[in-house]
């Protein structure tokens, strides 16, 4: 078990050997003449500490230290720093690039479309957690993560982890879906971020997947059960759904924050109508998908219509915009979007 205590108190449970005592009515120990002393006989008053204090803590002592804290020994002063009042990005870094969030952002959002002709990136099953999702652990050598890292000229022992490359999106979206525990419907048979793409009948990894749909311009949904992800709210979840082209997730219900964190990152959530679900309507996840009536105002509900080869369907959903400052970051594009255009317009008032 692990305690937070002061200092006096650390030797006090040290003295009486043990942490499960009583000070107000144990004693911590016998005095040289077999005595009960107690915490409050050895305790000090506050004239003690004061004068302990007076006669220790100098300013010198902190002058000492900060005098030249900017200064660093001779290895931070070896560091070679850009001029400019913009970080200067190193595209060559594997630990800190400059993420597209911003990439041809406009300076007024474009009117909120419906979702078109997408495919489904995955198709997956109840209790899909924030760590099912989003990157974490060691990298392994043949994930699509490695084969970034290695032909950037990393070596295997210094992958490190995907909470240490954090900063890097080409590390982190490779890894997203890629948990070893995940098991996506549309790779029967496969246990970790595979997935079919469709228009050859491949089953690839997840990444390199979406990262040729991207190539043929077609976004992305997930559709998915109840609680879709539930657990430890993981930034990188909603991230690396976007990154990949995630525009939408069907689900049965959310996690409350990850549904937020979605909204956040301008992906959309939309919920089954009750005792509806993906298997309930016969939805493959082969089908296409378009989102119909996301520009109508206060409704809460769009239209999905699922297009196959054998069949043609629609139904509705619920749009899990939950709120007007949600709505203002969705029709943003996302939080970060919504907060530089908030920090612009301010701008422009000053000036």
């Amino acid at each position: 078990m692990n305690f937070l205590a002061s200092p006096p108190l650390v030797v006090a449970y040290a003295l009486a050997g043990k942490v499960d005592i009583d000070f107000s009515s144990e004693p911590i120990g016998k005095s040289s003449n077999g005595e009960d002393v107690f915490l409050k006989d050895i305790w000090p008053s506050q004239q003690e500490l004061q004068e302990v204090l007076v006669g220790s803590v100098k300013s010198d002592l902190f002058e000492k230290s900060y005098g030249d804290v900017f200064t660093g020994d001779l290895s931070w002063q070896g560091i070679s720093t850009p001029e400019g009042s913009q970080f200067a990005w190193d595209e060559m870094s594997t630990y800190v690039r400059k993420a597209p969030y911003f990439d041809s952002m406009k300076k007024d959002p474009d009117p909120v479309s419906d979702i078109s002709d997408a495919r489904c990136l995955a198709l997956l099953g109840d209790s899909i957690t924030t760590d099912h999702i989003s990157p974490a652990g060691s990298i392994k050598k043949d994930s699509p993560g490695g084969q970034f890292l290695v032909l950037n000229d990393v070596l295997p022992d210094n992958f490190n982890s995907y909470g240490s490359r954090r900063g890097n999106h080409e590390v982190m979206m490779r890894g997203t879906f890629a948990n070893v525990r995940l098991r996506n419907q549309l790779a029967p048979g496969t246990e970790g971020g595979f997935t079919k793409y469709f228009p050859t009948g491949e089953v690839l990894d997840i990444f390199e997947a979406a990262n040729r749909y991207k190539e043929d311009s077609t976004p992305l949904v997930v559709l998915a059960g109840k609680e879709y992800g539930t657990g430890s709210s993981r930034d990188w979840a909603a991230k690396g759904s976007l990154l990949l082209g995630v525009k939408a997730v069907i689900a049965q219900s959310f996690e409350r924050i990850h549904r937020s964190n979605l909204v956040g990152m301008g992906v959309l959530p939309l919920q089954f109508k009750p005792e509806e679900n993906a298997e309930s309507l016969g939805l493959t996840g082969e089908e296409t998908f378009s989102i119909i009536g996301l520009n109508q105002g206060e409704s809460n509900e769009v239209s999905v219509k699922a297009k196959s080869a054998e069949k043609e369907m629609d139904f509705k959903a619920i749009v899990r915009i939950d709120t007007p400052n949600e709505l203002a970051y969705y029709q943003n594009g996302g939080i970060l979007q919504y907060v530089l255009r908030q920090l612009l317009k301010q701008s422009e008032l000053k000036n």
